[in-house]
Protein backbone atom coordinates (compact mmCIF):
# COMPACT_ATOMS: atom_id res chain seq x y z
CA UNK A 1 0.00 0.00 0.00
CA UNK A 2 1.50 3.24 -1.00
CA UNK A 3 1.68 6.34 0.79
CA UNK A 4 -0.32 9.78 0.28
CA UNK A 5 1.42 11.63 -2.64
CA UNK A 6 3.02 14.65 -2.25
CA UNK A 7 0.55 17.39 -0.64
CA UNK A 8 -0.56 20.17 -3.87
CA UNK A 9 0.88 23.87 -3.38
CA UNK A 10 -1.13 25.83 -1.02
CA UNK A 11 -2.95 28.46 -3.29
CA UNK A 12 -2.51 31.89 -1.95
CA UNK A 13 -4.24 35.03 -3.07
CA UNK A 14 -2.08 37.57 -5.53
CA UNK A 15 -0.87 40.39 -3.33
CA UNK A 16 -2.51 43.67 -4.19
CA UNK A 17 -0.27 46.50 -5.27
CA UNK A 18 -0.89 50.01 -3.80
CA UNK A 19 0.59 53.22 -4.04
CA UNK A 20 1.73 54.79 -1.24
CA UNK A 21 2.58 58.73 -0.29
CA UNK A 22 5.75 58.30 1.94
CA UNK A 23 6.50 61.93 3.91
CA UNK A 24 10.23 61.89 5.17
CA UNK A 25 11.75 64.33 7.56
CA UNK A 26 14.75 65.21 9.67
CA UNK A 27 15.91 67.69 11.54
CA UNK A 28 19.64 66.56 13.15
CA UNK A 29 22.44 64.99 11.72
CA UNK A 30 23.22 64.80 8.17
CA UNK A 31 19.55 65.59 7.23
CA UNK A 32 19.97 65.41 3.00
CA UNK A 33 22.47 62.31 3.59
CA UNK A 34 19.31 60.86 6.01
CA UNK A 35 16.67 61.38 3.60
CA UNK A 36 18.51 59.93 0.67
CA UNK A 37 19.37 56.81 2.58
CA UNK A 38 15.68 56.22 3.99
CA UNK A 39 14.95 56.75 0.25
CA UNK A 40 17.41 53.74 -0.42
CA UNK A 41 15.75 51.52 2.61
CA UNK A 42 12.18 51.72 1.48
CA UNK A 43 13.11 50.98 -2.11
CA UNK A 44 15.27 47.89 -1.07
CA UNK A 45 12.46 46.57 1.43
CA UNK A 46 10.92 43.51 -0.12
CA UNK A 47 7.74 43.68 -1.25
CA UNK A 48 8.02 47.79 -1.84
CA UNK A 49 9.25 49.69 -4.81
CA UNK A 50 10.00 53.47 -4.72
CA UNK A 51 8.91 55.05 -7.76
CA UNK A 52 9.59 58.54 -7.26
CA UNK A 53 10.78 60.98 -5.09
CA UNK A 54 10.89 65.10 -4.50
CA UNK A 55 13.41 66.94 -4.06
CA UNK A 56 13.83 68.27 -0.09
CA UNK A 57 12.34 71.41 1.49
CA UNK A 58 13.12 73.26 4.20
CA UNK A 59 10.48 73.85 6.91
CA UNK A 60 10.09 75.42 10.75
CA UNK A 61 10.26 72.55 13.22
CA UNK A 62 6.63 72.16 14.34
CA UNK A 63 5.93 70.84 18.23
CA UNK A 64 3.17 70.23 19.90
CA UNK A 65 2.72 74.05 20.71
CA UNK A 66 3.14 75.08 17.12
CA UNK A 67 6.08 75.76 14.92
CA UNK A 68 9.55 76.82 16.84
CA UNK A 69 12.03 78.53 15.08
CA UNK A 70 14.61 78.02 18.17
CA UNK A 71 14.60 73.86 17.26
CA UNK A 72 16.66 73.18 14.23
CA UNK A 73 15.08 73.26 10.83
CA UNK A 74 13.71 70.01 8.93
CA UNK A 75 14.03 68.96 5.66
CA UNK A 76 10.69 67.15 4.36
CA UNK A 77 10.40 65.54 1.65
CA UNK A 78 7.77 62.90 -0.07
CA UNK A 79 8.06 59.32 -1.88
CA UNK A 80 5.76 57.51 -3.85
CA UNK A 81 6.00 53.88 -3.95
CA UNK A 82 4.20 51.14 -5.29
CA UNK A 83 3.71 48.22 -2.17
CA UNK A 84 2.39 44.81 -2.05
CA UNK A 85 2.73 44.59 1.55
CA UNK A 86 -0.20 44.22 4.33
CA UNK A 87 -0.71 47.34 6.48
CA UNK A 88 1.29 46.46 9.55
CA UNK A 89 4.05 45.07 7.78
CA UNK A 90 4.48 48.50 5.67
CA UNK A 91 4.51 50.41 8.83
CA UNK A 92 7.04 47.97 10.83
CA UNK A 93 9.39 47.83 8.16
CA UNK A 94 9.24 51.64 8.22
CA UNK A 95 9.67 52.16 11.69
CA UNK A 96 12.56 49.62 11.59
CA UNK A 97 14.08 52.07 8.40
CA UNK A 98 13.75 54.99 11.74
CA UNK A 99 15.57 52.96 13.96
CA UNK A 100 18.52 51.85 12.17
CA UNK A 101 19.23 55.75 11.65
CA UNK A 102 18.77 56.71 15.26
CA UNK A 103 15.25 57.66 15.72
CA UNK A 104 13.81 57.84 19.21
CA UNK A 105 10.41 58.37 20.49
CA UNK A 106 11.33 60.01 23.88
CA UNK A 107 9.15 63.35 23.29
CA UNK A 108 5.96 63.75 21.46
CA UNK A 109 7.55 65.31 18.00
CA UNK A 110 10.34 65.87 19.41
CA UNK A 111 13.58 66.26 17.21
CA UNK A 112 14.45 62.99 15.16
CA UNK A 113 17.21 61.82 12.50
CA UNK A 114 14.05 60.41 10.78
CA UNK A 115 10.76 60.26 10.75
CA UNK A 116 8.87 58.19 7.82
CA UNK A 117 4.81 58.69 7.82
CA UNK A 118 2.63 57.19 5.76
CA UNK A 119 0.30 60.01 4.14
CA UNK A 120 -1.73 57.88 1.68
CA UNK A 121 -2.69 54.39 0.38
CA UNK A 122 -4.53 54.88 -2.88
CA UNK A 123 -7.50 56.08 -1.99
CA UNK A 124 -8.18 54.39 1.58
CA UNK A 125 -9.34 54.44 4.54
CA UNK A 126 -7.50 53.04 7.50
CA UNK A 127 -7.99 53.49 10.78
CA UNK A 128 -6.18 51.20 13.77
CA UNK A 129 -3.98 52.12 16.85
CA UNK A 130 -0.90 51.89 14.90
CA UNK A 131 -2.01 53.77 11.82
CA UNK A 132 -4.66 56.69 10.18
CA UNK A 133 -4.43 56.90 6.41
CA UNK A 134 -4.93 59.14 5.18
CA UNK A 135 -2.21 60.86 8.02
CA UNK A 136 -4.77 63.15 10.07
CA UNK A 137 -2.32 66.40 9.54
CA UNK A 138 -1.32 66.17 6.16
CA UNK A 139 -3.56 68.23 4.73
CA UNK A 140 -2.51 70.65 7.27
CA UNK A 141 1.44 70.85 6.47
CA UNK A 142 3.07 72.50 3.42
CA UNK A 143 6.14 70.43 3.80
CA UNK A 144 3.78 67.26 3.03
CA UNK A 145 1.83 68.76 0.29
CA UNK A 146 4.25 71.04 -1.53
CA UNK A 147 6.88 68.08 -2.18
CA UNK A 148 4.00 65.61 -2.85
CA UNK A 149 2.84 68.27 -5.53
CA UNK A 150 6.44 67.73 -6.88
CA UNK A 151 6.09 64.32 -8.07
CA UNK A 152 2.28 64.69 -8.90
CA UNK A 153 0.28 68.16 -9.61
CA UNK A 154 -3.04 66.49 -9.87
CA UNK A 155 -2.63 64.87 -6.79
CA UNK A 156 -5.40 64.37 -4.37
CA UNK A 157 -5.60 63.62 -0.82
CA UNK A 158 -9.06 60.70 -0.26
CA UNK A 159 -11.69 63.15 2.12
CA UNK A 160 -10.04 66.11 1.51
CA UNK A 161 -9.54 67.36 -2.18
CA UNK A 162 -7.03 67.98 -4.57
CA UNK A 163 -3.54 68.90 -3.19
CA UNK A 164 -2.93 71.96 -4.71
CA UNK A 165 -6.06 73.49 -3.32
CA UNK A 166 -5.32 72.05 0.31
CA UNK A 167 -1.76 73.88 0.23
CA UNK A 168 -3.35 76.85 -1.73
CA UNK A 169 -5.00 77.52 1.41
CA UNK A 170 -2.04 77.64 4.06
CA UNK A 171 -0.41 80.43 5.54
CA UNK A 172 2.91 78.63 6.55
CA UNK A 173 4.86 77.51 3.40
CA UNK A 174 7.85 75.21 3.14
CA UNK A 175 11.44 76.84 1.74
CA UNK A 176 13.12 75.29 -1.84
CA UNK A 177 16.65 74.16 -0.40
CA UNK A 178 19.05 76.24 -3.43
CA UNK A 179 20.53 73.36 -5.47
CA UNK A 180 18.62 70.31 -4.10
CA UNK A 181 17.64 67.07 -6.57
CA UNK A 182 15.63 64.56 -6.27
CA UNK A 183 15.90 62.19 -3.40
CA UNK A 184 16.67 59.58 -6.43
CA UNK A 185 19.81 61.49 -8.04
CA UNK A 186 22.78 60.47 -6.47
CA UNK A 187 24.29 61.39 -3.13
CA UNK A 188 25.38 65.07 -4.11
CA UNK A 189 28.02 64.37 -0.64
CA UNK A 190 27.88 65.17 2.97
CA UNK A 191 25.90 68.45 3.78
CA UNK A 192 28.19 71.09 5.42
CA UNK A 193 28.38 71.83 8.71
CA UNK A 194 26.84 74.55 10.10
CA UNK A 195 25.37 76.10 6.77
CA UNK A 196 23.29 79.27 6.94
CA UNK A 197 19.10 78.57 6.04
CA UNK A 198 18.22 80.33 3.03
CA UNK A 199 17.25 83.82 3.57
CA UNK A 200 13.57 83.81 3.13
CA UNK A 201 12.33 86.04 0.25
CA UNK A 202 9.93 88.97 2.17
CA UNK A 203 8.03 89.03 -1.05
CA UNK A 204 4.83 86.66 -0.38
CA UNK A 205 5.11 83.53 -3.42
CA UNK A 206 2.51 83.19 -5.12
CA UNK A 207 -0.10 80.53 -3.82
CA UNK A 208 0.19 76.67 -5.86
CA UNK A 209 -2.73 76.26 -8.00
CA UNK A 210 -1.62 73.56 -3.09
CA UNK A 211 4.01 66.99 6.89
Amino acid sequence: MTGPGPAAPRQTAPRVRRRAVIALGSNLGDRDTLLREAVRAVDATPGVTVVAASAPVSSTAVTLDGPDPTKPTYLNAVLLADVTLDDEALLDALQAIEATHGRTRDVRWGDRTLDLDVVALDDERIETERLQVPHPRAAERAFVLEPWLQLDPEARLAGAGRVADLASRLTEHSRPVPGATSLLDPDPGPEPVGAPEPTPDPTPAPSPGAP
